[in-house]
């Protein structure tokens, strides 16, 4: 199978800078919801409006009409997790592989990506694309590599091949679950790194979070049949590291406002961009308690976010947990 052209479902920064990495290998069309930045891509080859300052390369196109990218040969599918569903249901039936870059849970049905987008496009071969990728760095050729996760080896090999570039290295992985439960999970534990930021806690504290969420990460992942390599890879460690420890993390950034004592409300209400852990957390919380996996600092953040408990109480409650063994 070969795979000349590739669409990218989605205008924001994360898609503009994957559009960026298309065009090192081939023809690239961008969908954007945004009029204004179909036309400042398409006068201007710049992205203002999430990219701003970063050159395009003039070979990407910019497209108003979802319907222009079924005449692609795959899409990289970078809409909200939220949205996702319901942006690929609006295409025609594809067959081509689609490259699901978005990290979260469907909050309506507990799905994670890969099952809704089967629900809305069942003969499209699914992949999944994860790991530590901050969009401006991607843009800016600096160095990445991520997880590229599918069933079918041929279709994954075929993927890999267009999309590598000299800054820009995809790992095969057949586990698809495990790619996207490291995505979902470390959105929502990077939100609790934030509020150890704002609250001035600590590298000690925020350590110490990010191994304990990575075993809250562990137990949920096994329990819905990931593999402990992916999860320890780069789309489950990898990209949780990256995310809990920088201000350009919008879930971070989500948490330190919640650590500096904003209310979750202000702080959503004020994104143009969004924090999908924000989203991800209650359905989280509810398919670990489902599946009947602890995870307490999960469930702190939806408390936060809920407005539930404030950021010293959350943290002190934490703290205050029973002793136990580390890995029991």
């Amino acid at each position: 199978m070969s795979i000349a052209s590739i669409g990218v479902v989605g205008g924001g920064a994360w898609g503009t800078a994957l559009a960026m990495v298309a065009a090192e290998g081939g023809e690239t069309l961008l969908w954007a919801m945004e009029p204004e930045v179909v036309e400042s891509i398409g006068s201007a080859h710049e992205n203002r409006m999430f990219l701003p300052g970063i050159p395009l390369d003039p070979a990407i196109g910019a497209t108003a009409n979802l319907a222009d990218l079924a005449a692609c040969d795959a899409l990289l599918v970078v809409t909200p997790a939220q949205h996702l569903r319901a942006t690929l249901a609006a295409l025609p039936p594809l067959a081509m592989p689609l490259v699901l870059c978005a990290k979260g849970i469907e909050q309506a049905s507990g799905a994670f990506m890969h099952e809704a987008a089967a629900a809305a496009q069942p003969g499209a071969p699914l992949a999944v694309l994860s790991g530590p990728t901050f969009a401006h760095e991607v843009a800016a050729r600096l160095p990445a590599a991520v997880t590229l996760a599918t069933a079918d080896p041929v279709v994954g090999a075929d993927l890999i091949s267009r999309l590598a570039c000299p800054w820009f290295r995809p790992y095969l992985s057949d586990d698809v679950a495990g790619a996207e439960i490291g995505g979902a999970v470390k959105n929502v534990l990077a939100i609790a790194c934030g509020v150890v930021e704002g609250r001035g806690i600590g590298l000690n504290a925020r350590a110490a979070l990010i191994a304990r969420g990575f075993a809250e990460m562990t137990r949920f992942g096994l329990a819905k049949g990931a593999r402990l390599e992916t999860l320890a890879g780069l789309s489950g460690l990898g990209d949780l590291v990256l995310t809990c420890s920088s201000t350009s993390s919008r879930n971070f950034s989500l948490g330190k406002g919640l650590g500096e004592g904003r209310s979750a409300a202000d702080l959503l209400a004020d994104r143009r961009t969004v924090a999908e852990g924000a989203h991800t957390a209650p359905v989280l919380l509810r398919e670990a308690k489902a599946a009947g996996v602890d995870m307490p600092i999960v469930a702190a953040v939806c408390a936060l976010l809920a407005g539930e408990t404030q950021a010293a109480d959350a943290i002190n409650a934490l703290l205050a947990r029973p002793l136990r063994s580390e890995w029991a």
